[in-house]
């Protein structure tokens, strides 16, 4: 027995080896497939990005692991990464709830690989705070505020009725956000509107902000002026608002000076200056939404002038007067610089590049007689005078076609880019000139003279009919280009008030007329 037992021992202990080495492979099976299985593992979250507003929710999603992932999340304000805010809280499911409160936040929403938690993936969201709507000093005029949390651009919709239908323009918000505030104007006095933000960020992310209401104020009636819009019968007006410069003399103190209406003549925006007896020439709209407007008190020649720069709501943002001016003139070190004017009147061109170019009048006195004539100044960023031109240097004061001694008076000046030159329209000289201004570093020669007696020709009209002196223009206002090119060959049209015209005769439809002629 005792043999057998020595002899089956070794065979039990070799069947036993096996087993061993087969149960040895098996483990080494398992752990091998488990290793594959943790470096096969993708996680992936969707939406990658979204945005929503503070206490809404929104769903995410992750694949990758069968046996689930793990949700956290966390979030920065607008001062950037780095600056934590309460991120809110997200389910097992992946149901992620902002935070809810006036605290805009961006938030990181991250999905980790139960089975290998060194996998995983995140999104993001754009958690925004609602917006704000208040009144300004324009009773016309409402400001929506909203503050997201990263690059974006913000607008306003805003309308009678949740249809809306007109749009702010679109102003943008920092690299991490923050507060935007947008001027909502061109509503009707006395109405209910509602508004709402939209806010498109720079991920592609947009959020639509809920509905608000605000209802303008009351305009006096007795300020407002009689304006009547009419259409022609089966024509369609162009879109847009029409910006008036109500022009006023004498008694007429208790209106408006300047406003915008609608296409049905409705007004929906005003600014007063608060001084009586004004004449408001002219008011532009600035590339950064304000308007810059050119006042004197009851003198069309820029006595007491003031410009001001003012934003929608009415708020003062910088401004000049004929003294101010003056002085900025005796410091100014740019040649001609060193005179005095009696203010500024009629117009001004908003350069490219931020540089104003002023139309100002001045006076020398000629045989007892006091003359006004006018100059140019170039304004820089900062308001001050960098380059000057005087019309008693380049014109001959002997040439005096119309109301002398109100030598020249300048009513206009336009930019041409193409060439970085200015034309002026010298209304008692019946010209248009243009000059060598080179955005500052011109000559200032008068590069020609556009009008009866200047440098240019008639042509001969079609028909062969003679040409006449009063076929020019005379008493010209507003000059402006008709061609998108303002150099070499290009079109200008102008408004021929024919003030003087009559300084010789003309035949008009084969009849000769002779003396003054109305305007044609």
């Amino acid at each position: 027995m005792k043999s057998e037992i020595l002899v089956r021992n070794p065979l039990l202990g070799k069947r036993a080896c096996r087993f061993c080495v087969l149960s040895l492979l098996f483990v080494a099976a398992g752990c091998g497939s488990n290793q594959n299985q943790r470096q096969s593992i993708t996680i992936s979250v969707s939406p990658q990005r979204t945005a929503i507003g503070t206490g809404q929710s929104t769903q995410f999603f992750a694949l990758g692991d069968i046996y689930g992932v793990s949700w956290s999340v966390v979030a920065f304000t607008s001062a950037g990464p780095g600056t934590a805010a309460p991120a809110g809280t997200i389910d097992a499911s992946g149901n992620y709830t902002a935070p809810s409160g006036s605290q805009s936040l961006v938030a990181t929403v991250t999905a980790t690989s139960k089975t290998d938690p060194a996998k995983s993936s995140s999104a993001t969201v754009n958690v925004v705070a609602p917006g704000q709507v208040t009144a300004t000093n324009n009773v016309q005029v409402a400001q929506y505020t909203i503050s997201p949390a990263a690059s974006a651009n913000v607008s306003v919709q805003f309308g009678t009725d949740t249809t809306y239908g007109l749009t702010t323009w679109t102003q943008p918000a920092g690299q991490f956000g923050g507060a935007v505030n947008l001027y909502v104007a061109g509503m009707k006095a006395s109405t209910l509107y509602h508004m709402r933000g939209l806010v498109q960020f720079a991920d592609g992310t947009q959020f639509t902000d809920a509905d608000r209401t605000f209802t303008t104020g009351a305009l006096p009636i007795a300020m407002l002026p009689t304006l009547t819009a009419v259409t022609t019968a089966g024509m369609t007006p162009q879109s847009g608002v029409e910006l008036l410069d109500l022009i006023q003399f004498g008694t007429m103190t208790n209106q408006f000076y300047v406003v915008a209406t609608d296409l049905a003549g409705n007004v929906i925006w005003n600014y007063n200056p608060g001084i009586s007896t004004v004449v408001v020439n002219p008011i532009k709209l600035l590339p950064n939404g304000h308007f810059l407007l050119n006042f004197s008190a009851g003198s069309a020649d820029g006595v007491n002038s003031v410009i001001q720069e003012v934003d929608l709501a009415g708020d003062l943002i910088w401004q000049m007067t004929a003294a101010q001016l003056n002085q900025a003139l005796a410091a100014a070190s740019c040649a001609g610089c060193n005179i005095v004017v009696v203010g500024t009147h009629h117009d001004f061109a908003i350069l490219p590049n931020g540089h104003l170019i002023l139309i100002a009048s001045t006076q020398q006195v000629a045989a007892g007689v006091t003359v006004t004539g006018d100059v140019l100044i170039d304004l820089d960023q900062n308001h001050n005078p960098v380059w000057l031109w005087n019309e008693f240097d380049h014109l001959d004061p002997a040439r005096q076609p119309y109301s002398y001694p109100d030598w020249t008076h300048t009513n206009a000046v336009i930019y041409s880019p193409d060439d970085r030159n200015l034309i002026i329209s010298i209304r008692h000289q019946n010209w248009l000139v243009k000059i060598d201004y080179n955005n500052g570093a011109g000559t200032g020669e008068i590069l020609w003279r556009l009008g009866y007696q200047g440098d240019f020709t008639l042509m001969t009209p079609v028909g062969g009919a003679d040409t006449d002196p009063a076929d020019w223009f005379y008493a010209q206002h507003s000059p402006s280009f008709a061609t998108t090119n303002t150099a070499g060959k290009f079109s200008l049209v102008l408004f021929d008030n024919g003030d003087d015209r009559g300084v010789s005769c003309r035949r008009w439809r084969n009849v000769w007329c002779c003396g003054t002629a109305s305007v044609l």
